[in-house]
Order: structure tokens, then sequence, then C-alpha cells
């Protein structure tokens, strides 16, 4: 095994992990969770203070504690919680027949065991999505039904080989589901779950008929996470669908930035010549701040690498950002050499774990507001370190 000692449970028990509540943890069904709440019950669920009441710096668990689970399934979202993740993360795309499920990709190739099910090989197909062509088995060719018949799996079991021995325990879960599920944890562990989610190729989808800021703004509002102060973060890579989801509901909003040379697919579609080097200079990021309260850029926008693939000078991107108000969760951090910046690698295996610490103490240091981690009993650590100092 490749990570060995580095997912050892003591170091997580440190931050009061309860891991082995999940080991043997089924997927939560949607008749193992109580009915939305009728109207005139919601006034009271999110009552919250609001995502400045987060701690700084959040630890966001990325696709759940995908670091040690299968990402996007339940038992990878509660490890997050027991592990102590501030944030839970989804990813939203559609089924045939217009629900949401958590997967980070439509594409379920990799993801679960639907290359098994010969029930499903003529659905295998290519498509060409936001520019990309690919070939493999597609969320929006499936009814939710088909779907739910389908088994998690771990996407890179190459680097990460402990966690295919939960392939297969888990089903893909619907959004609904894990509103369900974070209110039942919120009244078990006595506090808020905050989730971040993000809407996948929304213009893809809308190009469909499958629009996705309608349909989570409906979720959002029939589990009362639809206000300013929810405990909720809406996300996407495309400005268009945070502006099209700041007029459904008031939930708080971050725009994702890529790499500063891209240019967001809505751009792309609609003629914007604006890159994402456009919008974080100030001029960009007043522009965010008139319709999302954050930015998710990734971690190279906050400290650049240089041709060897070591960190160099952070940029003015934290101080330009926070001057129009706006929070910064970056992404994203993982523990394996293979992730890290040259400089923090240890050995020579690309799967095991490097000097995340000392990564995590100089992203940190930028004075980032959160950060999207695989590992968030690393990230806490590191954030708990910072405090210390």
């Amino acid at each position: 095994m490749t990570q060995g000692s580095p997912t050892n449970p003591a170091r997580r028990t440190v931050l009061g992990a309860a891991g082995a509540a999940v080991l043997g943890s089924a997927a939560l069904g949607a008749g193992d969770a109580h009915a939305a709440p009728a109207a005139g019950q919601e006034a009271d669920r999110g009552a919250g203070r609001g995502h400045r009441a987060l701690p700084v710096p959040t630890v966001i668990a990325h696709r759940g504690a995908s670091g040690y689970r299968p990402e996007h399934t339940l038992g990878s979202y509660r490890l997050g919680l027991d592990l102590g993740a501030h944030v839970i993360e989804q990813d939203l795309v559609p089924t045939k027949d217009g629900h949401l499920v958590c997967r980070h990709e439509n594409d379920i190739t990799g993801t679960t065991d639907v290359a098994d099910h010969p029930e499903f090989a003529s659905l295998r197909t290519t498509k060409t999505i936001d520019g990309v062509t690919l070939t493999g088995w597609f969320t929006e060719d499936f009814t939710l039904a088909e779907l739910k018949t389908l088994r998690a799996k771990e996407r890179i079991p190459g680097i990460r080989q402990e966690n295919t021995l939960y392939d297969g325990r888990w089903e893909i879960p619907t959004f609904e589901e894990v509103l369900r599920w974070a209110e039942q944890e919120g009244r078990r562990r006595g506090r808020e779950v905050w989730l971040h989610v993000e809407t996948k190729h929304p213009t893809y989808f809308r190009g469909l008929g499958l629009g996705l800021e309608e349909r989570l703004a409906r979720l959002l509002r029939r589990y009362g996470r639809h206000r300013a102060h929810s405990p909720v973060f809406l996300q996407s890579f495309e400005p268009s669908s945070i502006q099209r989801l700041a007029k459904l509901v008031d939930s708080p909003r971050v725009v994702l930035l890529s790499a500063a040379s891209s240019r967001p697919w809505d751009f792309v579609q609609a003629g914007d010549p604006r890159t994402v080097a456009d919008l974080v200079k100030p001029e960009g990021l007043a522009w965010i701040a008139s319709y999302a309260q954050g930015i998710g850029p990734t971690l190279d926008l906050v400290i650049p690498k240089d041709a060897s693939g070591k960190l160099g000078a952070p940029t003015t991107l934290v101080r330009d950002a926070h001057a129009q108000g706006l929070i910064l969760h970056p992404y994203t951090h993982r523990n394996e050499n293979s992730f890290l910046p040259a400089d923090f690698r240890r050995g020579t295996d690309p799967n095991a774990y490097g000097d995340a610490f000392g990564a995590l103490k100089t992203y940190l240091a930028t004075g980032i507001d959160g950060i999207f981690s695989d590992n968030p009993d690393t990230a806490l650590l590191a954030a708990a370190d910072l405090a210390g100092r």
C-alpha cells in the first residue's frame, strides 16, 4: 500500500474523528430521512449567523473526505464531518428525468461500476462537453432509478489503493438525500452542517433542457437553505450560473476560477473575451462582488509555481479580493506527492505523502479564508498550527 502510515486513524482521532462509525455505514436512502418541512416550518432552518461566523481558515471537505473514501458518497461526506471539516462539498449533475445527483462529473465511467452492468452497455457513447470529447457513460442518459442500481467506486485507484476497500459500499446520492442527511447529522451533532454546492457544466445542461439552477433553487427553498445566512455556499466555474442563482435565492455564492489563461465556458459560448486573468484583476473582482460573496481560485492563482513546479511568491489576489469584500476558498489541497508543489514532495513515490503540512502552512499564511482539501484532518491540524502561532 502506498499511503501506509499517513492514513493512521490515531492521527484523525486528535480531531474527534469517529471513523469506525463510517466503516459499516450504509447509504442513507430517501426513506431513512424525514420528509421536507411543511410550509411555515422552514423559517427556523438555517437560522445561524451566516458564513462570516465560520472558523477562518474554513476547511472544506473536497467531495467529502475523498482522500480516504470514494468521492461523493455519504460515507465520504460523513467521514468529512467526523474528521471535523467545517463544510462538505457536493458537485451536482442531472439525470435524464431531471433529478440532481452528486458526482464530480456527468461522466460516471471512472466513479461507478457502470461498466460491469451489461444492461447499460448500449448507453456508452461519445460526447463533447465544454469543448472536451469524452467516451463513456453519462448521468443525463440514465433515469434516477437506473442510476440507483450502480455503486460508487474510487476514481484514482492507482494513487488511493486503500480507498478501493470501499468500492461498491455506497450508491450515488441525490442532492435531496444529502439535504436530508445534513439535517439529520445537524440534529445528531447539535450544529449546522454546512454544504458547498457546485453546478457542473450549467451551460451544457441548459442546452439539453436540464437547467441546474432552477432545480437547485427549488430544493434549497424546500429545505430552508435559500437565505443569506443559510448554511450553504453555491459555487460554479460559470459566472452566469452564479448570476442566475443570485436571482433565485439569497444563499452565499462563490465564483470558481481555473487557470489564469482559461476562459469560463459560458464566456466562450457568449463570445466574452475575458480570461480568468482578467477576472482576478481589481476590476474583475469588483464585477464578481456585484453578485457573489466569494471566489474559489485554484491555489496557483494565490501562489504560482515556477518552471520546476516549486512555489514562487504570492500574488496580490488575497489582498485584492478582500478589498472587494470577497472571501477566498482556494482549491485543492491533497497529501500525496503527485499533488504537492515540487518543494514539498518527499521521496520518489508519487503516491506517498509529502510535506503536506509545510505546503498548507505556506498557503494559509497568505490570508486565504478557507481551503478545499481531500484530507480535511490534515488541513484542520495545519489551521490549528496557524492559530497557535
